[in-house]
């Protein structure tokens, strides 16, 4: 008897086991499934700004300007959505953005470090006086009687001293048509700011007085710059 019992339950186990053995493999297999799908499913991006890699779409008064990443002066300013007003450097001529400053020395310091860029900010206008108006309007009544001689093109006319642009010069061609404020060299060199308006923005670039000697290229720059962050379909 006690042989047959032992055999019945050698049986019995066998069978258990026979059963066992589908449901083990179909876990194995299942689980392989998930794992594969997983593996397949799991991202394999990184987050990016909005805009691609190295374009920050920022709209100023209303108006959508597309700015390379890398240009922005300002850290806090380095995010997409809307802004009052974004400041923005261009290396020239290659119109390219800067990469990021390096660290400089004492002996550095203590000389003169010309500038390679030219700096551009861009902010709402609210409705104040257009740059194109106050060229036409205002700047004339604070310039000097004398008409000055264009040299290669481009006149310059000096600002009256006691006015509010005193100091300065009013630098203007006609083809291609180019309107700048420069302030004058003295213990530091001159600065010219251009302005433009785009719908609900003013754009001012500044640039060194000395590129005055290529003010073609200069206004040539300026048109690109403006059209690359404006484009209507992205950056060109």
């Amino acid at each position: 008897m006690t042989l047959v019992s032992s055999a019945s339950a050698a049986r019995r186990g066998r069978v258990k086991a026979s059963h066992r053995m589908p449901l083990i493999v179909g876990a194995l297999i299942g689980a392989l499934a998930i794992a594969a799908v997983c593996y397949l499913l799991w991202p394999t991006w990184r987050p990016m700004a909005a805009g691609g890699p190295d374009r920050t779409p920022v709209s100023i008064g209303d108006t959508l300007f597309n700015v390379p990443t890398k240009s922005f002066r300002v850290k806090y300013q380095a995010h997409s959505g809307p802004q009052e007003r974004i400041d923005l450097a261009f290396l020239y001529p290659s119109l390219a953005p800067p990469e990021r400053l390096h660290h400089i020395t004492a002996e550095e310091i203590d000389s003169f470090q010309p500038i390679d860029r030219i700096f551009v900010s861009i902010a709402a206008h609210h409705d104040v006086m257009a740059p194109e108006m106050r060229l036409r309007t205002i700047y004339p009544h604070y310039l000097e009687p004398q008409p000055s001689a264009a040299i290669d093109g481009l006149a310059v006319r000096p600002f009256r001293d006691g006015s509010p642009y005193a100091g300065e010069d009013l630098v203007i061609a006609d083809s291609p048509a180019f309107a700048a404020r420069c302030s004058r060299d003295k213990l530091t060199p001159g600065m010219c700011t251009a302005e433009r308006r785009i719908e609900g923005a003013d754009l001012s670039f500044r640039f060194p007085r000395a590129w005055l000697a290529g003010w073609r290229d200069i206004a040539v720059a300026l048109d690109r710059l403006t059209a690359q962050m404006h484009a209507a379909n992205g950056p060109s």
